[in-house]
């Protein structure tokens, strides 16, 4: 990373590659931000089409993330703690801002920093169209800067209605510069499933930035739930089976513990001790 993380608009696209049992495949524009937890107050207070907490033509609210309930940095910072991370630095959040009003985030990152500038943990909030959420919150080795940061887990949440539970993730993130860039994976035991990628470039979070964002992505986050069901449509038309959904949803957070050794920035953390995966329901 040559940079320290700002809070920015990131504009660019998000592609969805289903490997099988059908090919499909879409690509369509989109925007995100990039906050510092600690700074959307000040952010809200300097500009006039973006608030904390209220409408406006783009909008933050807590409640869209974590467990919905209260104060969005505090329950990050408990969850850190649980799982066993230092949690005394910055925490920056990549998601849809409300336009208008509505979102609906199918995926929300969390980058955890520690006091000294290490990113030391990635979160991955992932929510379905049943509104149910579940967060995978996972270690970032040391030494990896300026590398890309792959981390796998099992999956959860019941998300598409074409996809077993039994799979697998693998992410590939990198910390935000003048891009960005994050890949997920969803495998089961013969190969990938389904690939899935948000690129963009950094936008200044301003007033003027905004204009042009909604002016070019007109009613996104209502295209974003859209896109959703039309593509499920197409794809049951293909003849995809519906999984059954389960009766419970999983708790609200699986983790695994921080990297117990450093890492050579040519093995992507392949040998490293994890603790086991964890959950809990905070």
């Amino acid at each position: 990373m040559t940079s320290a993380p700002v809070t920015a608009l990131y504009v660019g696209k998000v592609m969805h590659a289903r490997l099988k049992p059908v090919r499909h495949k879409f690509v369509y524009r989109v925007f995100s931000i990039f906050a510092d937890l600690d700074g959307l107050e000040a952010v809200s207070r300097r500009l006039r089409f973006f608030s904390l907490n209220r409408f406006n033509a783009l909008s933050f609210f807590e409640r869209d993330h974590g467990d919905g309930k209260g104060n969005l940095r505090n329950w990050v910072r408990e969850n850190l703690r649980t799982a066993g991370f230092r949690a005394d630095g910055r925490i920056f959040i990549q998601c849809y801002p409300r336009m208008f009003g509505y979102v609906f985030n199918p995926l929300s990152v969390f980058y955890c920093y520690t006091s000294d500038g290490r990113l030391e943990a990635v979160m991955h909030q992932v929510s379905n169209t049943f509104g149910e959420r579940h967060s995978y919150l996972l270690p970032v080795p040391p030494g990896l800067n300026g590398v890309a940061i792959h981390q796998s887990c099992d999956k959860q949440l019941y998300v598409s209605p074409f996809n077993a539970l039994d799979h697998r993730y693998d992410f590939t993130v990198h910390e935000p510069d003048e891009r960005y860039a994050i890949s997920i994976r969803e495998s089961d035991a013969d190969g990938d499933v389904l690939v899935a990628t948000f690129t963009g470039r950094r936008a200044p979070l301003s007033d003027r930035g905004i204009v042009w964002a909604v002016v070019g992505h007109p009613l996104m986050t209502l295209k974003v739930i859209a896109a959703i069901h039309w593509e499920a449509f197409r794809l049951w038309r293909k003849g995809l089976v519906v999984q059954k959904r389960p009766d419970q949803p999983p708790p609200a957070v699986s983790y695994q513990g921080p990297v117990e050794v450093e890492a050579p920035a040519d093995n992507y953390g392949g040998n490293i001790q994890q603790a086991g995966l964890g959950v809990f329901s905070r």
